[in-house]
């Protein structure tokens, strides 16, 4: 199979929900391949790291887009992302970034640690309260969702009650960042982008009326200040991707993890042991399963990488999830083995773009499995889960399990864990 029948196979719906083999038939052809005219695949980890962290290497501008996709303006999905630091390079990025990083701090997020331990309680209660008739519950539904969701609506001042209703929005929105989209596809994310853009604008005249100790109030006051310092439509651009982007990959870290636990039960027992594994245990899932496969950079200059030259203008494919199982860097890397070496899986990117949020995904995430694992010893899959047909953001759809007798409740630092420890 040459590389560009393995990029075909790759985008098919069979592709998207297990990935994994393609991705070695692509690795065969060396760790950059050209599957197409003036567009390149990257496996290796050594070389997408490089691309990542190379100034010469950008996320595709509005001059790009526009040779691409002459319509994207009307487009809500593609405008709202365009517009946010997701989609823009330096110095838009970097002034839009600073901007929101406070709130990403690593003291702040070291703060929250008592917070989302708490949350992560209150919903273990109530999916034990859910299923006391012994019927399996949704995990994501139930805990997986609300938690990173419920984390990041609080630092945004999102009213708790308001938060259901932007999984399906943000499920929409993130089908515009696949590698392929149709039409009826894009309908449906310009339909999700609107219902989140209408939302927040709602919110940015609430925080005109009434500020509040939060970050959309600092964003606000920032763009009602100076708004060449941040624009109306940046505004609303950012505050939709950090709400999406802080709950839907964490919701997938969750979900993809708990599953691979799961069916790793030595593993399993050990983190259930010892919950001051859980940072080892966080780094090896991400790396495992990541639950962002891949990103896209478009070159400005000609630049050498792999044996290749990638000509000015050139697309690089970025296959994270491939780079994270490169043998060269992970010996028997289709394994699960949360005892190798600090990871270090490009999961969530690198460079200037690295994920903001990246801090605040591994606290959830440390927090998290230690206690599901702890307070539902019997916990076990129903059935068989079933994946969306996602590439870039993977992740299930439903993720059915049973929780068996209930454990005493472990409430506080376990015992024998270290201070400090989930």
């Amino acid at each position: 199979m040459d590389a560009a029948e393995a990029l075909t196979l790759l985008m098919s719906p069979q592709g998207r929900v297990d990935p994994y083999p393609t991705y070695e038939r692509l690795r065969e052809h060396g760790p950059v391949v050209q599957a197409l005219p003036g567009l390149y695949v990257v496996t290796g980890y050594a070389e997408a790291d490089e691309l990542l962290r190379d100034p010469r290497l950008g996320v595709l501008d509005d001059a790009l887009r526009d040779q691409v996709w002459p319509n994207w303006r009307e487009s809500p999905a593609v405008s709202s992302i365009a517009r946010s630091m997701l989609r823009t390079n330096p110095p838009d990025h970097s002034r839009m970034r600073r901007l929101a990083a406070g709130a990403f701090s690593p003291r702040r997020i070291a703060g929250m640690r008592d917070v989302v331990r708490a949350q992560a309680e209150e919903l273990l209660d109530g999916m034990r309260d859910r299923a006391g008739d012994g019927a399996p519950v949704d995990v994501l539904a139930d805990f997986a969702y609300p938690l990173p969701v419920g984390v990041i609506c609080a630092l945004l001042g999102v009213p708790a009650t308001d938060r259901p209703l932007f999984r399906r929005w943000a499920g929409d929105l993130t089908g515009v960042l696949e590698p392929e989209i149709t039409v009826e596809e894009l309908a449906v994310a310009d339909a999700g982008a609107a219902e989140l853009r209408a939302y927040f604008a709602e919110l940015v005249a609430a925080r005109r009326r009434t500020p509040a100790d939060d970050l959309t109030t600092a964003l606000v006051q920032v763009h009602d200040t100076d708004g060449e310092r941040l624009t109306g439509d940046e505004l609303l651009a950012n505050l939709v991707v950090l709400l999406v982007a802080g709950f839907e990959t964490t919701t997938n870290l969750l979900g993809n993890g708990l599953v691979v636990l799961l069916r790793h039960p030595g593993a399993a027992a050990a983190l259930r042991a010892d919950p001051g594994l859980a940072p080892a245990y966080v780094e090896e899932l991400l790396r495992y399963d990541s639950p962002v496969q891949l990103t896209t950079r478009t070159t400005t200059a000609p630049v050498r990488c792999g044996g290749l030259d990638l000509p000015a203008g050139s697309t690089a494919l970025l296959l994270l999830g491939a780079a994270n199982r490169d043998p060269r860097r992970f010996p028997d890397p289709q394994r699960f083995d949360p005892t190798r070496d600090q990871a270090h899986p490009l999961s969530f990117g690198a460079g200037p773009h690295y994920c903001l949020g990246a801090g605040l995904a591994r606290l959830e995430a440390q927090l998290a499995f230690p206690l599901l694992l702890r307070r539902l010893p019997e916990l076990a899959l129903a059935g068989t889960p079933r994946h969306r047909t996602r590439l870039t953001l993977r992740g299930y759809q439903t993720l059915p399990v049973t929780l068996g007798t209930p454990a005493v409740a472990d409430r506080g630092t376990p015992a024998g864990a270290h201070p400090g420890t989930p």
